[in-house]
């Protein structure tokens, strides 16, 4: 975590996706937290990770303690995720379990004792994506929402969109090659692994459309140049932390 000692914001109980029988993690249901949680969603490729640092920055130079998060960065299980994905013929309800062990890891050691200290928390992807991957390998969009139920509702949530041709042209641009999850490959789309990127990117914007509705997520034109998106989160931003 950063050292810096950050704004005083005012103390406030978090909500949680959680049904009427239970609030979230049930030994953290009289947590109080002054810290705030911003999220930043899209496909590989939309920019995120570069937003993120230079978010980052902005909110460090106006005084604020910033904690990064994102997937695969659980110290319990983040390395073992990487592991198991290199095995393509890892069932699809294995993987999105060891993803939501990677998430719980984080939420209860990492993202919850940052808002405790006053930390804004940043995170490089959330339940969203996790949920969306889910919906589009076929499983049950309930069981999805229900491993999920535990989850911290953010203060802020982006989604960065941008056109699956263009999306597709930054990551060769980025590494020289289309990742197998990434492109859909493990679920049969094309033969052709170009085309399966096109294919399957296209099904999870369709998903973001569905959970934009339901999270209330704020769209963001992300086709746009760098410093024009970096221009409109922080507009965002800034106005969410003054009030």
């Amino acid at each position: 975590m950063n050292s810096k000692t950050s704004k005083s914001i005012q103390k406030r109980s978090p909500i949680w996706y959680a049904g009427n029988s239970h609030v979230g993690i049930p030994y953290l249901k009289d947590l109080e937290i002054s810290g705030r949680l911003i999220v930043v969603e899209g496909p590989d490729g939309s920019g995120r990770s570069t937003q993120i640092e230079m978010l980052t920055s902005r909110l460090e130079a106006d005084g604020f303690a910033v904690l990064n998060t994102g997937l695969k960065r659980s110290d319990l299980i983040g390395e073992g995720i990487l592991e198991a994905k290199r095995n393509v013929s890892l069932g699809k309800k294995t993987l999105a379990l060891f993803y939501a062990a990677d998430f719980a890891d984080q939420l209860e050691h990492k993202i919850i004792p940052a808002l405790q200290s006053g930390y804004v928390v940043l995170a490089d992807r959330y339940i969203y994506t996790l949920i969306a991957r889910n919906n589009v390998r076929g499983l049950k969009r309930k069981w999805s929402n229900d491993l999920y139920s535990f989850a911290l509702v953010p203060d802020l949530v982006f989604y960065l969109n941008v056109n699956p041709t263009k999306l597709v042209h930054r990551v060769f641009e980025k590494r020289m090659s289309l990742d197998y999850y990434e492109s859909g490959a493990d679920l049969g789309l094309s033969d052709d692994m170009y085309e399966s990127f096109l294919i399957y990117q296209s099904k999870m914007a369709d998903e973001f459309a569905r959970l934009k509705k339901q999270y209330d997520l704020i769209t963001i034109d992300g086709n746009k140049s760098i410093l024009d998106v970096n221009q409109v989160l922080q507009n965002h931003i800034r106005g969410f932390l003054k009030k």
